[in-house]
């Protein structure tokens, strides 16, 4: 758009009339480039925010699946057992009634071979039932009790023309017999090749519990011993379904009344009832143990749909069986449960055919697939991105799996969520652990807490002397004195964070954890004292040469009483301490109140924070003060008010506006601020208003976890979406301060 300047006012000279246009063409360059900056900085902003949120975004995407479109395969000869496929969905197998796996190669549909199962007896016949305790393992039960336990391994190479291939191992890890007497209903078969675990269900609600282990002396020699024993107690309801963990230490089962009972299986002693607990109404119908074998998910006969676990003792109490999480219903029964390898998301079944796949910590439903009747024997493979299935008509289906942060949900982030093995729901951050079935805890809330527990004790320290600073400062100290501690002031905030974080953590910390007692009791009788010291001075200048010379010095006359204060304190803190604390303020802390001392706690977050919040609302606020009329203070005083009636009931209200802004500043900059909480607290993401111990803030934890987070993770979008919340909370702080100081300032603003 073209700049137009208006023409000059006539009966002007010539010079007069250029400098006018040239002036006034300058001025509306300045406001349009004025206003330009302006939206860039919005725009910046705003692209900002985007960006962050655009990170953060996918972490509440549902999962998705799409069907792999593949030829058809020729079907096994004998009745499909079990199905499966690699982790790259290049090669699928089957596993029949005769024992036998086929393997398809998924791209063209074709049967790249078949691999046998040696039986383990000459009159095994044929497979019974298979169990699927993990991807690719399984254990498989012949028609005359014995069992077998295998597992498919693939590993990518390359043949001699140097083409990618895919070998595939068929891996006997171990077989044992049927148990002596009666033909079992169901066997299962845990363990690896060295330790074998059988649990057969035998008519009459018994269980044969059969343990084999295999121990190898010093001079290399092998010896295997065998225990069996027998389970025939009074169960409420007949069992309808039972599982066993990898290690085949744990024996779970479930009846058609409802009810979970626990067995503990230990090699060398008899099975040791461990408790039962009541799961519904229904019967139970499907039994899994999630990723770890701390949990174990249940389904039943009406569809629904739990985990359970074994949570810790109480003090006094034994552990105990409980629903830790409930998941979506299913509209039918459950009939098969799997657990994914790599996370504790679970595929389930109905008897409808509708899969779903839930996460457990979450409690999220990630994926619905529609019913399909004759669908049945569910599989994932070992990456957990793919869905198989089998069914009369289409054969094996296959579905790619996209499901990148299952653990992600508003519960996880902001709720209570029951983790394994803890006594009660409880909001936990802990990101990452050193195993493949840790539980990450990635509640938000321990750290929200933290940012705002650290600003309250830094404003809680810095805004009453700040503001109050300003107050004297601007009103009571003399021109000449103000003119040397407001810089000085100001100069604080040029102290780099990093340097505050650092002096605090490595010397006020040790410091005030050895002086505790001596700065409590400095901290009471600082002010206890100059209250005491003030009373005097207002006799004082009743004497006119007091008045006329001590007015706008007091300050430096009551310098003395401060230092008189903080003797007394060094002197009667240890005393203190060593009378009535028993030499330790820490230990005593602990016997008597049951509270730690952390040596990086909240008082020194107060006064390091405190430290870099100061220099910011005593400027803004001095400069509030400074600006109020001086008529106003003028009437004031000439209507017989004293200076600090003046102060409280004229100044204030007026410089209220802007003392609000710079107290807000302020707390913007606390709630932001990283190096010096990261270096002087704990960084424990605990929940406790104690000032005793530290806690970790939002900003800290970006600062800590970042580094460390791959990208594209769940850690890493989970840490751009504390980002977005860092900048909504100082985003709402900054609103709420901009409306209540225009209130005030239309309030005040007529004085």
């Amino acid at each position: 758009m073209a700049l137009t300047t208006p023409p000059a006012p006539a009966g002007l000279i010539p010079e007069n009339r250029a400098r006018i246009r040239r002036v006034r063409r300058v001025d509306r360059l300045a406001a349009w480039l004025i206003t330009a900056g302006g939206l860039m900085v919005i725009v910046s902003v705003l692209g900002i925010l985007i960006l962050i949120a655009g990170v953060a975004a996918p972490l509440f995407k549902p999962a998705r699946a799409e069907r792999l479109e593949l030829p058809a395969a020729p079907a096994p000869a004998a009745e499909p057992l079990a199905v499966g496929a690699d982790e790259y969905l290049e090669n699928g197998y089957v596993l029949d009634r005769r024992g036998v796996f086929s393997f398809y190669g998924l791209e063209r549909g074709e049967l790249l071979g078949e691999e046998p199962l040696t039986p383990p007896t000459a009159t095994a016949g044929e497979v019974r039932q298979v169990d699927t305790p993990a991807v690719n393992l399984f254990s498989i039960e012949w028609e005359d009790g014995s069992l077998t336990l295998a597992r498919v391994r693939f590993a990518p190479g390359y043949d001699a023309a140097g083409e990618r291939t895919i070998e595939r191992e068929l891996e006997n890890l171990g077989s044992m017999p049927a148990p002596a007497g009666a033909r079992p209903r169901r066997s299962l078969l845990r363990g690896d090749a060295g330790n074998l675990t059988r649990v057969s269900l035998l008519e009459g609600n018994a269980f044969a519990v059969t343990r084999q282990a295999t121990s190898t002396d010093l001079f290399g020699e092998s010896s295997t011993a065998v225990h069996e024993h027998r389970i025939e107690e009074a169960l409420p309801g007949r069992v309808t379904a039972f599982t066993v963990d990898q290690d085949g230490e744990m024996l779970l089962a479930g009846t058609d009344t409802g009810h979970l009972v626990r067995w503990e299986l230990r090699e060398g002693e008899a099975p040791r009832r461990l408790d039962q607990a009541r799961v519904g109404e229904a019967a139970i119908s499907a039994l899994a143990m999630v990723l770890g074998d701390v949990s174990v998910a249940v389904g039943d006969e009406a569809g629904g749909y739990s985990t359970w676990s074994d949570i810790a003792a109480q003090a006094g109490q034994p552990r105990r069986l409980a629903r830790t999480h409930t998941l979506r219903p299913h509209p039918s029964a459950i009939r098969a449960i799997v657990p994914s390898p790599r996370d504790k998301s679970l595929l389930s079944l109905g008897a409808d055919g509708a899969l779903h796949l839930d996460h457990m910590t979450s409690e999220r439903h990630l994926l619905a697939m529609a019913a399909t009747e004759e669908r049945k024997l569910p599989a994932l493979n070992s990456r957990a991105n793919a869905i198989l299935s089998w069914s009369a008509g289409e054969g094996l289906s296959v579905w790619s799996l996209s499901n990148p942060h299952p653990e992600v949900s508003l519960k996880s982030l902001f709720g209570r969520v029951w983790y394994e093995s803890y006594a009660e729901p409880d909001f936990v951050w802990q990101s990452s652990g050193g195993t493949g079935d840790f539980e990450p805890k990635l509640s938000l809330v321990p750290l929200i807490f933290g940012t705002l527990k650290g600003t309250f004790y830094a404003m809680l320290l810095a805004l009453p002397l700040a503001v109050l600073g300003a107050v004297y400062t601007s009103q009571f100290m003399r021109p000449g004195l103000r003119r040397w501690v407001k810089p000085a002031v100001e100069i604080m905030a040029a102290v780099p964070s990093v340097v505050i974080g650092f002096l605090a953590a490595l010397w006020l910390a040790p410091l005030v954890d050895g002086w505790f007692t001596t700065l409590a009791l400095g901290l009471a009788l600082i002010p206890t004292m100059l209250l005491l010291a003030m009373l005097g001075w207002q006799r004082l200048e009743e004497i006119p040469a007091v008045r006329r010379h001590g007015r706008g010095h007091e300050f430096l006359l009551l310098a003395p009483v401060v230092g008189a204060a903080c003797l007394l304190a060094l002197w009667a803190g240890p005393a203190l301490e060593l009378h009535l604390m028993g030499g330790s303020f820490s230990q005593w802390l602990y016997e008597t109140f049951n509270e730690r001392y952390d040596q990086r706690n909240s008082i020194i977050i107060a006064f390091a924070l405190g430290f870099a919040v100061i220099p910011i609302i005593f400027t803004i606020s001095d400069d509030a003060l400074s600006n109020v009329p001086r008529h106003l203070t003028a009437a004031s005083l000439a209507l017989g008010a004293s200076r600090w009636q003046t102060a409280w009931r004229v100044v204030l209200p007026s410089a209220s506006p802007g003392i609000f802004a710079g107290a807000m500043i302020g707390f913007g900059r606390a709630v932001g601020e990283t190096m010096i909480v990261l270096m002087a607290t704990g960084n424990t993401p605990i929940l406790d208003w104690s000032p005793f111990n530290g806690m970790r803030t939002l900003s800290a934890n970006i600062a800590v976890e970042i580094p460390e987070a791959p990208v594209a993770s769940t850690l890493y979008r989970v840490l751009f979406l504390t980002a977005v919340i860092l900048f909504l909370m100082t985003f709402f702080a900054n609103t709420v301060a901009e409306v209540v100081r225009q209130r005030l300032r239309k309030k005040y603003g007529q004085l």
